[in-house]
């Protein structure tokens, strides 16, 4: 990546946090806090993810 290159990205992913930080900031603030019962929701399939990856592993070798 030349010099200017990484200057224009740069300057790019500070325009993005300027422009977009305070709003995902209000959107943090003002989100729900998660119970028990969603953290189940979010483990089980992750779970089951990481088992069939695992098992597919384990068919090639």
């Amino acid at each position: 990546m030349e010099l200017w290159e990484a200057i224009l990205a740069g300057v790019l992913v500070l325009a993005v946090l300027f422009f977009f930080g305070p709003g995902a900031k209000r959107a943090a603030e003002k989100a729900p806090k998660a119970q028990a019962e969603d953290w189940k929701a979010v483990l089980v399939p992750l779970l089951l993810v990481v088992v069939f990856v695992v098992f597919m592993i384990m068919a090639i070798a």
